[in-house]
């Protein structure tokens, strides 16, 4: 893990220095990758978070039934998300969090609220400024699958990375 927070830091530099994307360059912006003249190997030349080969270009974090805890395997993302914020003075986010439909709304709440928390909580433990993170909950409110089954409802417990 190491190693690939050196390389994105080693990568943001060389970005900066060369003259990257202006500070006016929305994530939303598109990019391709580009062979470089030196190696031969393609580098991304859009904004970082839509890089499709870094962990950057996830921003979902799936929760298990009726819990708050972060899964293991999203772990790594969130470190990439906050060496990112940390590297990248200007840059904040919101974290929005999700339930299923399943529980009363105020309870829902409570639950998106204990789950973006949890993401807040890994963010700061890697340096994260808490004046850089916002947190909001939508319950219930904002299903990502509207269906009514398991697969739906998995979907639907969520913490949202939004920049």
């Amino acid at each position: 893990m190491k190693k690939s927070r050196l390389a994105w830091v080693a990568f943001a530099s060389a970005f900066l220095i060369i003259g990257g994307c202006s500070m006016s360059e929305k994530p939303g912006s598109s990019g391709s990758a580009e062979t470089s003249a030196m190696d031969g190997k393609k580098v991304w030349s859009g904004h970082p978070l839509n890089n499709p080969d870094s962990l950057l270009a996830s921003r979902k974090v799936y929760f298990d039934f009726d819990s708050s805890e972060v899964r293991p395997e999203f772990v790594a993302m969130l470190k990439e998300h906050a060496a990112y914020l940390n590297s990248n003075l200007p840059a904040s986010v919101t974290i929005e969090g999700h339930c299923d439909e399943k529980g009363s709304r105020e309870y829902n709440i409570g639950l998106g609220e204990r789950r973006a928390s949890a993401i807040k909580n890994i963010l700061e433990a890697e340096g994260v400024d808490s004046k850089k993170i916002k947190m909001i909950s939508y319950g219930e409110e904002r299903p990502q699958n509207t269906q009514n089954n398991v697969a739906a409802w998995a979907e639907n417990r969520r913490g949202v990375l939004v920049y």
